[in-house]
């Protein structure tokens, strides 16, 4: 007889079996093992919401083994993920086996590490009711929004359609962003610029006009800039005042779920959801060469900044050893978690801090060497010293304008001999200015008016809208990936390279949602009902007193919308394009279907013709020489192929570029990777060479 130990991953199940030992025996249950039943809403509204739980189907041979297992051990312990989901999961679980769950038979790992793993098994606790309330009011919840709202759309607009409370918000913040980019009417204003170099120093360096006779420059049109520039003529430029001081940076704090997801888009340029199965792996367990299954990082769904006071020490001693000791702050840095933070786990952060990237790369694929590099400098990093700044402000005068220069040169490095945050925007630091005394005439190099209009606000990108949604306290860190793929997959949005942009569809079902259910897409709405959940985990609601205050506005408002749209469709509105139909010789446009994008006739119903939006890319098949075309994999990984595929079969991971190969003459394809090479993939040929400058973008 031994102990029993069910997690939900076979990964995790490996990792802790290492762990624990023989007189264990760990097992997965791959997820949850019942939930709502798929086929109707499996809620009873009338009975406090009393959700109808069934057995998942595919799960049967599971569920039977599980049992047999559980009847045999001495005991079960239930060791699913540290969360609200986790904890249902075990409740489940506890369930379908007969087990107590107000016995000790619950543990949680924040880590899966040797000394993770038994001081969880060392502190078993009951099933945590109020978590798994406020997992179950959540799953009733957007129950209830889906399966109710859903069928509106799709008599309104057409089926196969979807709402959701946080999905609907997030489509909306694009779709507003969107609106706001449209009605921005640009402004033109002027800059004067100037390069400048001292009597010391030849090194060149800009000067931006900041006033003329003591009030800002706002320069609107050319004449006001022409005017400045002609008052200019033969002026001296005279380094007026000097300001010095030392400007601290501090690092920024270790990740939370959110910033990591930010930073790996900026950083990695990886999607949310890529960036968090990624993680999930390093936290389940590795298989490191000399090792075994390793779990690499903690917990890494988690809104707190909070840091262990071991793993501070772990970290100040290998910042010591490898950086020396002027790169420890005074005292170990204590970052602030948000308000509405969690708090319920650390950090995001190397389980353990001697196993470094690089020491571990050989055993990592690129994406966990990647993500596990971003995560192991960002917390080293955030555990150093501040970088010192010496920093200067120049004024220099010429006739009665003046001109400005910011500038630094780094004093000390500090934190940033490691890593550096990436933001959304361009700097305004500025950088490093020859030395200058006051009083000094400068030499002018180049004076120049320049034309600049005024930027309407960008597209959001995955990074920027988990910010937002962030922000607005909208969804939790468990919630921003999967709400990302669910507007792409269902085509509300669509990627323009790293921009969100919504579709027609995504406007045609914005528009009707705020028309008729303002609520359900109302950012201050949605954040109170998180908080509401919130405070079911805390114990200070009953879940069903949530569902009740929201159901009885919600049904109203369904019955009202019902009423209003009587016998009215909203028709998406068709993208037009120049391609002509070869059937009747009207145009095609653009729809979008339960598969994608794709082109019909305009003239449909007369004219059912359709065809696949194709993308011609560069140069030719070098097999056939026939187009080439920009083509995706049934898990959307782009690739290239012979636009004759069928018949020609060529396909590549390779780029095509417009260059020619020397030796046969065929399209030459830049192989993947920052650096790579271009090469001739005309069998036989074998020519290959560096990418030059103009290939590199």
């Amino acid at each position: 007889m031994s102990d029993l130990v069910i997690v939900e991953s076979p990964a995790k199940a490996k990792t802790i079996k290492k762990y624990l030992g023989k007189n264990f025996d760990v097992v997965a249950s791959v997820g949850h093992i019942r939930d709502l039943p798929k086929s109707k809403l499996g809620v009873d509204i009338d009975n406090n919401f009393e959700p109808m739980y069934e057995n998942k189907r595919e799960k049967s041979a599971l569920i039977k083994e599980l049992k047999a297992q559980a009847s045999k051990a001495d005991t079960v312990y239930l060791a699913t993920d540290p969360d609200r989901e986790g904890e249902a999961i075990s409740w489940h679980l506890a369930h379908v086996l007969e087990l107590d769950g107000s016995q000790p038979i619950r543990v949680t790992f924040s880590e899966i590490t040797k000394s993770g793993i038994q001081n969880g098994m060392s502190a078993p606790r009951s099933i945590d009711m109020d978590l798994v309330n406020a997992q179950q009011a959540r799953r009733i919840l957007d129950r209830i929004v889906g399966y109710k709202l859903s069928p509106f759309l799709w008599k309104k607009v057409r089926r196969g359609l979807s709402a959701g409370r946080v999905q609907s918000v997030a489509v909306r913040l694009i779709v507003d962003r969107e609106n706001e980019i449209k009605a921005f009417e640009s402004q033109e204003y002027w800059t004067i610029d100037a390069k400048l170099h001292g009597s010391a120093s030849k090194k060149q360096f800009p000067s931006k006009l900041a006033e003329t006779d003591g009030k800002k420059a706002e320069l609107r049109t050319k004449e006001e800039a022409d005017k400045i520039l002609a008052s200019l003529e033969g002026k001296d430029f005279i380094v007026s005042d000097i300001k010095k001081s030392v400007r601290k940076k501090q690092p920024a704090p270790p990740f939370t779920t959110s910033t990591l997801q930010q930073e790996a888009s900026r950083k990695l340029s990886f999607n949310a959801r890529r960036t968090m199965k990624t993680a999930q792996e390093l936290y389940e367990g590795v298989e490191i060469e000399g090792q075994g299954a390793v779990g690499l990082i903690t917990y890494m769904r988690t809104d707190s900044l909070r840091v262990s006071e071991e793993a501070q020490k772990a970290a100040a001693d290998m910042i010591r050893q490898r950086f020396g000791e002027e790169y420890l702050p005074p005292k170990p840095r204590i970052y602030k978690s948000r308000s509405n933070s969690q708090d319920a786990h650390e950090a995001i952060r190397p389980s353990t801090i001697d196993i470094t990237p690089d020491q571990i790369r050989s055993s990592l694929s690129s994406d966990q060497y990647k993500l596990y590099k971003l995560i192991w400098e960002r917390f080293m990093a955030s555990q150093m010293a501040n970088a010192l700044l010496d920093s200067a402000v120049i004024d220099i005068t010429a006739g009665n304008c003046l001109f400005r220069t910011t500038g630094f040169t780094v004093k000390f490095d500090g934190f940033t001999k490691l890593y550096e945050e990436s933001t959304d925007g361009n700097s305004d630091e500025g950088g490093a200015i020859p030395k200058l005394t006051k009083g000094e005439k400068l030499s002018v190099v180049s004076l120049l008016g320049n034309q600049h209009f005024t930027q309407p606000p960008p597209r959001y990108t995955e990074a920027s809208l988990i910010k937002a949604l962030e922000e607005n306290g909208i969804g939790r860190p468990s919630t921003y990936a999967p709400t990302i793929t669910t507007i792409l997959d269902r085509h509300y949005v669509e990627r323009e390279q790293k921009q969100l942009k919504p579709t027609p569809l995504g406007d045609v079902i914005t528009d009707l949602l705020k028309e008729h259910f303002e609520n359900i897409v109302d950012t201050k709405f949605t954040a109170q009902m998180e908080n509401n959940l919130d405070k079911v985990e805390e114990g200070k609601e009953q879940w069903y007193d949530v569902l009740k205050d929201f159901y009885g506005d919600f049904a109203a408002t369904l019955e009202k919308a019902e009423q209003d749209m009587e016998g009215k469709r909203v028709k998406v509105p068709n993208e037009p394009t120049d391609i002509i139909c070869e059937k009747c010789g009207r145009h095609m446009v653009i729809k979008i279907g339960p598969y994608g994008k794709f082109l019909g006739c305009e003239g449909f119903p007369e004219c059912k013709n359709t065809r696949k939006i194709v993308n011609e890319t560069e140069g030719k098949c070098p097999k056939c020489g026939k187009k080439m075309l920009a083509r995706k994999s049934k898990k959307g990984k782009p690739f290239f192929g012979c636009e004759d595929y069928q018949n020609c079969g060529f396909m590549t991971w390779d780029t095509p570029v417009s260059d020619i190969c020397p030796q046969c003459g065929s399209t030459l394809f830049k192989k993947a990777g920052r650096k790579g090479k271009l090469v001739c993939e005309k069998e036989g040929c074998g020519y290959e060479a560096e990418v030059s400058d103009k290939n590199e973008n």
